[in-house]
Formats: structure tokens, C-alpha cells, sequence
């Protein structure tokens, strides 16, 4: 591409003639393009010809010249991966079917027998620690009196052993263990009865296990609130436990189809104090149960009825994560006043559910109203009857009644709403019972499932992780601003002339940085994303004695048991109950590691999209910053990800990639090539290249499997010849193993599956490699197939009976003869490593016994070097070796000679991931700019991660092509490692020699030289701060002309997983005027308004203590504490003084940081690549006096340029666009811009919302029972006038 004719002569003149000359500051003349053009080629052919000898490039080269190019059929390839995928899925749903089948029959023979007073169950909570002797609970017990104390038989003890493949979590596989959420009595009647007949489970979870030994963790969560899980574990829950299966995405889209969901709030006069608060809660809690497939919105109404969040006016928006957190922080904004408007805000509410129902919108399936209030006027029958029985009521009605002293009538009527509309009533008094109470909307909205028995839909969730609950984010990330706070409070008491230092300022400048670092995430931190797939567990009886409290003549309630129809003789109450639903975890990387990554190649990728359109599985999804998971990690859309290459401002997505995102979504099979922006290195590199997409969807399952290929070197693939089998090499060199080749420093990569064995655990990836080597050479060896599911008897009748079937035997009778595969290989991925691994094994001899084979006199020389001379030259050098098969190889030159030199971890072990590199994928690129170059890179350097330059390091990488004139694939990348200031004496050493007696070179004061590389990073600079820094930061000026010039492109890039840190709202009581007329009505205000809360409060505080929530009206930070009792603090160092009013308010403004909350958001920034495109014509540009003051030539054989600057030139202030991200402005929040244009999404295939026979069901609400409060009304009082006395 680039003339290099008679380099190596004009090189050797250019030595003889070359010296060092001194210049004056003064009168000097100014450098040569000429002289610029000489280091630029010297520089780039000395350091070309030492890679050369480093890598030994050319044998790499030979090493290949017996493989084989094969053409890469994307459609073929995706459609490989996606029956591969497909038979894994089967094998997850038939052991989730298996689970049902017995949970049904168990449950039908045996949930109505009696539990004995010592039964014993293991209590996941109460489970022994490995070592740990000490009995320890997640939750302190309660101080109870004696004589209320009910002696319970003790949880079961278990030993639990660590198991790495379910993340070295200590558990026991000879059973399950039980989890209960903190808000459920496990020795409840029905919860306990459920408990107990489940343990039957035990047998089939390890029947599951045996037969696939991928499977994770398997479960069966009931309706009742307990979750059965296996294996058994012990249940880690900081700082609280509050999770509660019932409220997960496996449990939630299996128990009822998708649904629309109007939440309608009363915020009339009388929902103040506790009511409202309740009222928020219950809002939040259903809320909870929503996913990705259900639609909602929250409607406030008193005289007028009003979106809870404006942005959301006449519609409903998807319950994303990010939708339901904008309309759960709406809640602490609506005020109670007026009167309610019932008939407004049904009538509203019908008529934006008939729209979604009349247009096929939103979730197209179930519909309800949730309503939420302390009391009706009457039940608006005629409402009922206009917008929803003429209909055949499409759409149910819940209603929560508020209050603890609540209106005959109320009740009466509030009920009656619910069921003469297939809903459900709930009368709650306190928070503690909101979160059973709202759950009942669940069994009800799976009526009509349970009653035709015959469907279990399977349901795949999206993306999640493996965490409690999302809200735990949001208290993980005040939990770290708290321990902030302590730190500068404690610092400030400490050493005030210390706080208030330029340095530590500084320091807490940098924290407050920090803040927006998020592209640093390397890996998921402590998170495993996952899938589930779950089916609902039907109650098979269709009868039941049903015991309801019911208030009589309006004075004290009973117990009564209702009855409906006689069966066997007695009267009992027809039943459609959901028992619970059963699921098991699928982890990512056992999906990506079906896809097969070898095969795709460099730079290549597949991933996998939801029906919504939403990522279940991409290399560039980044759930987490700083260690904590985003607000909207789960609703990452594929057009957040795939970034088409045009100049559209942020959201404005092409026709092109909203075409081809429906196609996707609609799981058609097809192909198109795109013009493509992606990013690496944390977003501040950036390429642009054409993809070639190939999709189909995977059957049976809402997602879809796309293959993206680099359209020019993703067109073949290197392949082993047939020659080259293992087993049979392995036989021609009488068993010795492939391991022979593979004898030190090497590494493979760690997310690739080569062979995996089920029973054994080892060290570390290449331990188990080089075990299967050693067992593919014995004799008798055989590649084991691919598992398949085996057939599931389907229950047709559910008859209790069935367990005992001839079939049934016969099933679990094959079932258990079944052989066990112990391992499982890839024999493709075997077999190209095996080749790479045989054809360079040379690469482990000393690069200093090549050197006399070398020919190239410079490189001959450095090779026979003495060693001392060498390192003190060269310093030591590490080359590298990394194939397409995921092998890295690596040498240091000279080989350092003992441990105490070995001062970080080696190569290999920092960058095993080969083809995933940067450095290699970069490479590869490189190829098909210069085949003769290599990349260099240094560290990066920028203000949240400042490089320590005196450690910097430079990597300079090669692409290594095998092929034809016709054809041609990447076959390895080699490369070379070594300190940056050995590059740095290089260059200077160039740059500072001419050709002549009187010259200007790079050492005079008046010119500044840089190595600047294709991305716009300092390489190499006079002053040594520099490197690795953005050169708009070095030079703005120089850089701006570069970009003007077509040299540079400032490529814009938007990152759409953005986190921005939204300040939380406070309110500053100081600046209230207080005359004596407005405490007066504070007072008056305080009292009317809130002695009934208070009242309320302390009579269930004991329930309220158990009530978990971590939204931020109950976990609110607190500005400061006082830790004067804190062990750490150093009283010594502390003034007794109290502080006056100035000091104070001084100490506010420097101690007190500002409170923040995560939010999604947009950011954009702009990364720059180097034009290649008529570059000699660019570049040989001569100076033009200080309007051009500069030269800019590129180094031969590399992807850096030389850039000479006139430091005689004043710089210019110019900007140039940033690497830095910035967040992008739009006016409004990213949940109302999403819902303002929304994208196509496909509606899930399953809905099943009527049956004929749920109007047989007489079960629509029941109340609490009353108490007394005239002890707490007492003592209330007694505090309040003491306090304002």
C-alpha cells in the first residue's frame, strides 16, 4: 500500500550519515519534511524488523501451511447453533415437566393429610456453614412472652460441601432445602402441608440431575410463599431477606398469562397519615409482580384523575424495570385533598383498556383495574354494566380497601366491585400484611389456567441475575454514599487543615469522578446472568372446604365454611387453586457456550434477542457499574447494542435497523449485511466495518439466535486437514497424548467449552484440557453425543393413580437405567487446538536459537546479544503467540532466572481470551489496512485511571493470514510485550539525528514530537505525562486540523446502558419563615393530620417491623450520624468546643456530599479512527508558518504516526469533541422518550384469560380481624400532650 522501494538502502546511507547536533534556540532552522519522513521510516523499519525476530513470525507463518480454508455458511452456522441451543432447552423443559407431573400428584394424594407436631424440614436459612459450628439465623427472632411460646421441633442439619458447578456455593445434591420469605410463618397451616408433601420432590430433582448433569439449580415455588430449592444450601441474605419467590419473573409470567393493569389511587382527603402510606405500598408491592410482557399505568383521582407520571397520559407502558421505577418514585409526589371521583376514574380507566383491547396493544391477553382506596359512596353498577358486562367482562376488578376502622357499607360495596367483576377484595390495616394481601391477584388471574388443566405454558424469563431483588441496587448504592459520608465527616473532625488540603481535595474530586465510571466493568462482579424456564403447578382437586371471616350485623366477625357443591357425600366450596410453579436456572454462559465461538471467529459474535426485542445474551451488554447492577439491566434493547454507522442524532434509529430488528423479533429466518459502529477498550477505541447478520428464531421459546460475521475476513476459516485426527495421531505415536505439545507457558481460553467433565472439578481450565488429552489417547476412546431430552409422559388424565401406571414405571424405569455421560467435548474445538497445540510447539524454544537462522543482519545482531546487554538494551521482552482456537503461547526474552523478577502475572494468565482480545481483534483489523504492520497500544491514560507511567507497558500485535490469492483466513496473532520507556529511548534516539551537519531535530526545546496511534492516544511523547493520553487533550489544536483535513474522524458514539446520577430532592426546613400565625398551622396541621397515623403505627409496629421494603421512603440516608461512640474515631484529635453557627454551616458545605441516585440515561462521546483513505496524500503536507504548524507522517509498518509540532506556534484554544462521555439532554426523563417512540414488539404466543366454569368460583376477597387499640390510643395520647407540654 505504502512505497517501501529501496527503504533498507536509503536506511544504511542514512546511519552513515547520521549524528547528533546541537542547535541553538535561537535562529534555528526549521525541520524538514524530509527529516521527518527519515525518522518516520527509520523508526518504523527498525521496530518492523525487531517484531519480525521477537514473534518469529515467519514460522508462525510455515506452522499453517498444511491447514485448510473453509468457507463460513452463516446460515448454516446459525441455524448448527440454534438446534444445538434447542436440544439444551429441551432438556431443561422436560426436567421442569417432570417436576410438575409429581408435584401435581403428590399434592393431590397427600396435602390434606395432618403434619406431626415434630416434623422436621431443612430450613435454607437455618443451614450449618462448611466449618461453621455456631447456629446462626438471617433474622433476629422477635422477643416473645412465654406463655405465647410455641415449641417447635428444630430445622434438620445438613453438611454442605462447596460444588463448582453451582458457582462454589457450599450445598448438599442428596436434597433439597426450603426457603420462606420473611413475611410467611412457615408453620401456617397450608404452609407447612406444602413443605411437607414436596420433600417428595427430592427424588425426581435428583433423578433430573442424574439424567443431565448441566442442569442448575431446580425449584418449586409455591403459592403459599415457600420455595423448595435443590440442591440444598444455605441462604445468604444481606443485610435483610427479602426475597420471596412469588414476586420473581419465573414465578410471576408463569402463573398467569400477560396482562394490562390500570392501578387506580384514591388521593382524597381522607387517604392521609398511615392510609397513604399504605396505600404507596400496595401500589409498589403489585407493581413488583409485573414484567417485561405485562402493561401498566397508575391513575390518581380525586376531583380529577391524573397520571401518576404526566409523561404517561391516555396509555399504558411496558413494565420494564426502568417504567415501573419512574412510576414508583411518582409516588411520594401526589397529595391527598379534595373529593374522590369514582366515576371519572373508572370510567377513564375502562375506556384506556377498551383502546388497548380494541387495537390489540399492549399485552393483548388479561386486563384488570386495581383499586386502591378507603371507601366507596355506592358500586357504580352502572359503570360495570357500560363498560364491561355487555362485553362479557374482559376485564377484572381488584379492590384494596384501606383502613383499620373501616364502614359496613364500605366493605359491602367495595367488595362487590370485585366480585361481580372476577376479581378479588382485600381489606389491609397495616403494612405489614400488603405484600400476602396483594399477591391474592395472582391466583385469581391464574383461574382460568388451573381450570383447563391440560396447558402448562413453559415460560422462558429474560435476562436476570442471581441476586435477591433489583431493589437491593438501590440500598447497596446509599450504602456506599453513607460510608462516604462517615469517611469525610471522620476525616473533617480528624484534621481539618488535612480536609481542606489541595490533595485531599483532590482525592475526593476523583471519588466524585468515579461516579461516572462505568465502562470499566470487566466481567459481571458477583453477578451470574441468567435464564429460567418455569411451568404453573395446578391443584387437581376442583372442590375444597373454604373457612372466610365474615362480619355480622356489623358489630364482630366469625369464621365461616363456605359450601357450593356436594362431592363424596360432602358439601364443599368449588375450587381453581394454583399450587405454585416449578422452573430451573439456564446460566448465560451455558447458552454461549453452545455458540460455538470458534466457528463465528474474530470478531464475530452471536447473540440472542427476546420477543420484545430486548438482549438476552451480547457480548456488549453491561449489566453492572461499579459493582452494582444497573436500573434497567434486563431491558437493553438490540438497537442499544448495534449501533448502525451513520450520523443520526441519539435515538433517531435508521428504517434499515428497525427492519431488521422486527424481522429478528419475528423469529424469521434471513441474512443482510450492515454498515456498523462498535467500540472497545472501554469505548475509547472504535471501529467501522460491514457485518453480515444471519438469524432464526429457536422454536418453541420467544428468542432468537443472530450471528453477526465481519464481511471480509469473516467469509473462511482455518480447519485441520482430515489427516490430522487426535485419536488417530494419538495411535500412530503408540498413545502418547497431545499433551506432549503443550509442556509450559500456555494458556486457553476460559469461557470456551473444549471438554467438560460433569463429576470432577479441577484447577483451572488447562488442568481438565490436558486430562481429556491424556484420555483421548488411551484406546476405547469415544467423542460422546450431544444429550437429548428423553420423551416426557404426558398426564393426560391426572388421575392420582397415575404415578403407578404401567407407562409410568416403564418411563422411570428407562429413565434410571439410563447411562450418565460423564463428559462432554467439543470435538471441532478439540481438534483445531490439538493442531495449533502440534504445529507450534516450537514456540517454547529460546527465541536466542533461532537467531543464527535469522538473515537480516540487525536482527541477527539483537539475537546473539549477551543476555546483560540485552535487558539493559531491551529490557525484558515478552512475545506471544494466540490461534484461533483460544491457545495463547508466550515466551520472555531473555527468560528471567528467578521468581523475585517475576513482578506481575504472566502474559498469559492476563490475557488468555485469544480471538477476544483487544489486541488480537485489532490485529486482525490492521491486516487488511497494512498485511506488513503491527498495533501498537499503551496503557490509557485518563483522570479516573491515571497510568503510572514508570510501569507502562507497549503491546504491539501482528496478524498472522493463512490462504491463497482467492481466499484467505487469520490464523494466529503474534505479538510482543515490553516497557514503554525502552519505545520512548527508541524514538528519541531516531528523532533526534539528521543528515546533515547544521539541523533541528526533535531535541530542541521550540518542537514537541509525539507517536499519536490510529485511535488518537499518545504513544510516545517529549514530555512523558503524556502517554497514553487523548491527543485532543495534549494538543486540541493540532488534532481539530487533523479531523478538518480527513486525517482523524471523530466517530460519534452513543453508549445507551448509560448511568447518570440524578441529585435527590431534599427540603430545606431552615429556609421556612416561622411567624408565629404559620406554627400555628403547622401545629394545627401536625395534629389533625397525623395523630391517627401515629395511633395506627405504634398499635402494629410489631407487624411494620417485618415489613420490608428498600424504596426510599423506608431506607431514607441520613445527612450525617453521630459516631462519636465510633471506635474508630480519635478523641484525642478532638475539640470539646461546641462549634458556632458559621463554623457549622462552613462544615456543611465542605462535609456534606450530595445525595444521588442512579438513573438511566444517554451518553454520548466521540472516539477517532485514522482515515487510511489517500493518507500519503494527507500527510506529505509541508508547514504553512503558524496556520499549519505541524508535520504528520505515519510510521512504516505501523498503525502510529509521527506528528512534529512548531512549539515557536502559539497553540490555539480551540475544543475538539471529547472522549469523555457526557450525558445527552432530551428535554425529559429516558423512561418518557422511550414510551414517546416506541418500538415493535411481538405480543408472547401463550393466552389463556377465560374458562367457562370460573364463574363456579365463589372466592373474591376476605378481610382482617379487628383489634383492640385502647391501650395504645392511651398511651399515644399521654406521649403527645407530655411532648407538647
Amino acid at each position: 500500500m505504502y512505497q517501501r522501494a529501496g527503504t533498507l538502502v536509503f536506511l544504511l546511507l542514512l546511519a552513515l550519515e547520521s549524528r547528533y547536533c546541537s542547535s541553538s534556540t535561537q535562529n534555528e532552522p526549521k525541520i524538514s519534511l524530509t527529516s521527518v519522513q527519515a525518522w518516520a521510516v527509520k523508526l518504523g523499519t527498525e521496530v518492523y524488523h525487531f517484531g519480525e525476530f521477537i514473534t518469529r513470525k515467519k514460522e508462525v507463518q510455515d506452522s499453517y501451511k498444511s491447514a485448510q480454508i473453509e468457507s463460513r455458511d452463516g446460515e448454516k452456522l446459525v441455524q448448527s447453533m440454534a438446534d444445538d441451543i434447542r436440544a439444551m432447552m429441551e432438556l431443561k423443559v422436560s426436567a421442569v415437566k417432570r417436576i410438575v407431573e409429581a408435584a401435581e400428584n403428590m399434592a393431590f394424594d397427600k396435602q390434606n393429610e395432618p403434619v406431626p407436631d415434630d416434623f422436621q424440614f431443612y430450613n435454607s436459612k437455618e443451614m450449618d456453614e462448611p466449618y461453621d459450628f455456631t447456629f446462626t439465623t438471617t433474622t433476629a427472632e422477635p422477643e416473645f412472652v412465654m406463655e405465647h411460646w410455641i415449641n417447635r421441633p428444630p430445622s434438620k442439619s445438613a453438611h454442605l460441601v462447596q460444588n463448582a458447578h453451582f458457582s462454589n456455593i457450599p450445598v448438599n445434591v442428596n436434597f433439597s432445602s426450603v426457603h420462606v420469605p420473611s413475611n410467611v410463618y412457615a408453620w401456617a397451616n397450608e404452609t407447612i402441608k406444602g413443605i411437607r408433601w414436596s420433600e417428595g420432590l427430592d427424588a425426581h430433582f435428583k433423578d433430573n440431575y442424574q439424567s443431565d448433569p448441566t442442569l442448575s439449580w431446580q425449584y418449586f415455588g409455591s403459592s403459599t410463599g415457600f420455595m423448595r430449592h435443590y440442591p440444598a444450601m444455605k441462604w445468604r441474605a444481606e443485610p435483610v431477606d427479602i426475597y420471596d419467590c412469588r414476586t420473581r419473573a419465573w414465578y410471576m409470567e408463569a402463573a398467569a398469562s400477560p396482562k394490562d393493569v390500570v392501578i387506580l389511587v384514591d388521593r382524597s382527603g381522607s387517604m392521609t397519615g398511615q392510609r397513604r402510606d399504605i396505600a404507596k405500598h400496595v401500589v409498589t408491592n403489585i407493581l413488583d409482580t409485573l414484567g417485561n410482557n405485562d402493561f401498566v399505568n397508575v391513575l390518581t383521582f380525586a376531583n380529577t384523575v391524573e397520571e401518576i407520571v404526566p409523561c404517561f397520559a391516555e396509555s399504558l407502558v411496558q413494565a420494564t424495570l426502568s417504567n415501573l421505577r419512574e412510576l414508583k418514585l411518582a409516588l411520594d409526589s401526589f397529595e391527598t385533598n379534595e373529593i374522590a371521583n369514582f366515576s371519572a376514574a373508572l370510567t377513564k380507566a375502562f375506556e384506556l383498556l377498551e383502546i388497548y383491547r380494541n387495537n390489540s396493544g399492549g399485552a393483548n391477553c388479561n386486563q384488570a383495574i386495581m383499586l386502591v382506596t378507603d371507601g366507596v359512596p355506592y358500586n357504580y353498577k352502572e359503570i360495570f354494566e357500560k363498560f364491561n358486562w355487555k362485553y362479557d367482562t374482559p376485564v377484572r376488578v381488584f379492590t384494596y380497601l384501606i383502613g383499620r376502622e373501616v364502614k359496613v357499607a364500605d366493605v359491602r360495596e367495595v367488595k362487590w366491585m370485585a366480585c361481580a367483576n372476577r376479581g378479588y377484595y382485600v381489606h389491609l390495616s397495616t403494612l405489614a400484611e400488603v405484600r400476602e394481601q396483594v399477591l391474592e391477584h395472582v391466583n385469581v388471574l391464574a383461574r382460568p389456567l388451573v381450570l383447563q388443566r391440560e396447558k402448562h405454558p413453559v415460560v422462558w424469563t429474560p435476562v436476570y441475575a442471581n441476586i435477591t431483588d433489583p431493589k437491593v441496587a438501590d440500598y447497596l448504592w446509599e450504602q456506599r454514599e453513607r460510608a462516604e459520608q462517615k469517611e469525610r465527616f471522620m476525616s473533617q473532625r480528624r484534621d481539618k487543615a488535612l480536609f481542606n488540603s489541595e490533595k485531599e481535595q483532590d482525592r475526593r474530586w476523583k471519588i466524585t469522578q468515579m461516579k461516572q465510571g462505568q465502562y470499566s466493568e470487566i466481567g459481571n462482579s458477583v453477578y451470574q446472568l441468567m435464564t429460567s424456564v418455569s411451568m404453573p403447578v395446578y391443584d387437581l382437586r376442583h372442590n375444597e372446604n373454604i373457612t372466610e371471616n365474615v362480619l355480622i350485623n356489623e358489630a364482630y366477625w366469625v369464621s365461616v365454611t363456605k359450601e357450593s357443591v356436594e362431592e363424596n357425600g360432602q358439601r364443599e366450596m368449588r375450587i381453581a387453586r394454583l399450587l405454585g410453579v416449578a422452573g430451573t436456572d439456564v446460566p448465560l454462559s451455558e447458552i454461549q457456550a453452545l455458540m460455538t465461538p470458534y466457528k463465528i471467529g474474530v470478531n464475530g459474535y452471536a447473540f440472542m434477542v427476546t420477543n420484545n426485542g430486548y438482549i438476552l445474551i451480547h457480548p456488549d451488554l453491561r449489566p453492572v457499574f461499579q459493582g452494582i447492577l444497573k436500573p434497567s439491566y434486563n431491558s437493553v434493547d438490540m438497537v442499544e447494542v448495534e449501533l448502525f454507522d451513520d450520523d443520526r442524532k441519539p435515538r433517531e434509529f435508521s428504517k434499515e435497523l428497525t427492519a431488521l430488528r422486527q424481522d429478528i423479533i419475528d423469529q424469521k429466518t434471513g441474512n443482510k449485511i450492515m454498515n456498523v459502529k462498535y467500540h472497545m477498550e472501554d469505548m475509547r477505541r472504535v471501529s467501522r466495518a460491514k457485518r453480515h447478520y444471519f438469524w432464526t428464531g429457536i422454536s418453541d421459546s420467544p428468542f432468537t439466535l443472530v450471528v453477526a460475521i465481519p464481511e471480509n475476513y469473516g467469509r473462511h476459516r482455518i480447519t485441520p486437514p482430515p489427516t490430522d485426527d487426535i485419536h488417530r495421531l494419538s495411535l500412530t505415536s503408540k498413545n502418547v497424548s497431545a499433551k506432549q505439545y503443550l509442556s509450559d507457558k500456555w494458556s486457553i481460553h476460559p469461557d470456551w467449552l473444549y471438554c467438560r467433565h460433569y463429576e470432577r472439578t479441577f484447577k483451572s481450565p488447562e488442568e481438565e484440557l490436558s486430562y481429556f488429552l491424556e484420555r483421548v489417547a488411551k484406546p476405547g476412546w469415544r467423542w460422546p453425543a450431544k444429550p437429548r431430552p428423553p420423551e416426557h409422559h404426558k398426564n393426560k388424565g391426572h388421575e392420582r393413580h397415575n404415578n403407578g401406571t404401567p407407562e409410568t414405571r416403564e418411563r422411570t424405569k428407562v429413565l434410571n437405567n439410563t447411562p450418565r455421560n460423564e463428559y462432554y467435548c467439543d470435538h471441532g474445538l478439540m481438534q483445531a487446538l490439538v493442531y495449533d497445540a502440534r504445529n507450534t510447539a516450537w514456540f517454547n524454544k529460546s527465541i536466542s536459537e533461532s537467531a543464527s537462522e535469522e538473515k537480516a543482519p540487525l536482527t541477527k545482531v539483537i539475537g546473539l546479544l549477551p543476555r546483560a546487554e540485552f535487558i539493559q538494551r531491551f529490557g525484558y521482552i515478552v512475545a506471544f503467540l494466540a490461534t484461533h482456537s483460544g491457545l495463547t503461547r508466550w515466551q520472555t526474552h531473555p527468560p528471567k532466572e528467578n521468581s523475585s523478577e517475576n513482578d506481575k502475572p504472566e502474559f498469559g494468565k492476563q490475557y488468555p481470551r485469544a480471538i477476544d482480545e483487544v489486541w488480537y481483534r485489532r490485529a486482525v483489523e490492521q491486516h487488511y489496512i497494512d498485511p506488513l504492520s503491527y498495533v501498537y497500544s499503551v496503557d490509557l491514560n485518563t483522570d479516573k485511571f491515571p497510568l503510572n507511567v514508570n510501569t507502562a507497558t507497549i503491546t504491539a500485535a501482528h496478524a498472522v493470514f493463512h490462504g491463497d490469492s482467492h481466499k484467505k483466513a487469520p490464523a494466529a496473532v503474534v505479538g510482543f510485550q515490553f516497557k514503554h520507556e525502552r519505545l520512548q529511548e527508541w524514538f528519541e534516539n531516531i528523532t533526534s539525528s539528521c543528515e546533515h551537519k547544521v539541523c533541528t531535530t526533535c531535541d530542541s526545546v521550540n518542537w514537541e514530537c509525539y507517536l499519536v496511534d490510529s485511535n488518537a492516544w499518545v504513544v510516545v511523547s517529549k514530555n512523558i505525562n503524556h502517554t497514553g493520553q487523548f491527543f485532543g487533550r495534549v494538543r486540541p489544536d493540532v488534532l481539530k486540523k487533523l479531523v478538518d483535513e480527513d486525517v482523524f474522524r471523530a466517530v460519534h458514539v452513543v453508549d445507551y446502558q448509560a448511568v447518570c446520577f440524578r441529585e435527590k430532592k431534599t427540603t430545606n426546613f431552615g429556609a421556612m419563615l416561622k411567624t408565629p400565625l404559620e406554627n400555628l398551622r403547622l401545629i394545627v396541621t401536625w395534629f389533625l393530620t397525623t395523630t391517627a397515623w401515629l395511633l395506627n403505627s405504634v398499635a402494629t409496629v410489631t407487624g411494620q417491623a417485618s415489613s420490608y421494603s428498600f424504596d426510599d421512603e423506608y431506607v431514607t440516608p441520613t445527612a450525617y450520624q453521630n459516631y462519636e461512640g465510633d471506635d474508630d474515631l480519635d478523641e484525642g484529635d478532638m475539640s470539646n468546643k461546641p462549634a458556632s453557627k458559621a463554623v457549622e454551616r462552613d462544615f456543611e458545605k465542605l462535609v456534606l456530599i450530595n445525595r444521588t441516585r442512579p438513573t438511566p440515561c444517554d451518553r454520548e462521546m466521540y472516539v477517532y479512527q485514522l482515515e487510511y483513505n489517500n493518507l500519503d496524500e494527507k500527510l506529505n503536507k509541508p508547514l504553512n508558518d503558524c496556520k499549519r504548524p505541524f508535520y504528520v507522517q505515519l510510521v512504516n509498518y505501523t498503525n502510529m504516526l509521527l506528528v512534529v509540532v512548531d512549539g515557536l506556534c502559539p497553540v490555539e484554544e480551540v475544543t475538539v469533541p471529547g472522549v469523555e462521555p457526557t450525558e445527552v439532554n432530551y428535554n425529559e426523563s429516558l423512561p418518557c422518550l422511550k414510551h414517546a417512540k416506541p418500538l415493535y414488539r411481538k405480543q408472547p404466543a401463550s393466552c389463556i384469560r377465560n374458562h367457562t366454569e370460573e364463574s363456579n368460583i365463589d372466592m373474591c376477597g376476605r378481610g382482617t380481624l379487628p383489634t383492640g387499640n385502647l391501650f395504645w390510643i392511651s398511651s399515644v395520647i399521654f406521649f403527645v400532650f407530655k411532648y407538647w407540654v
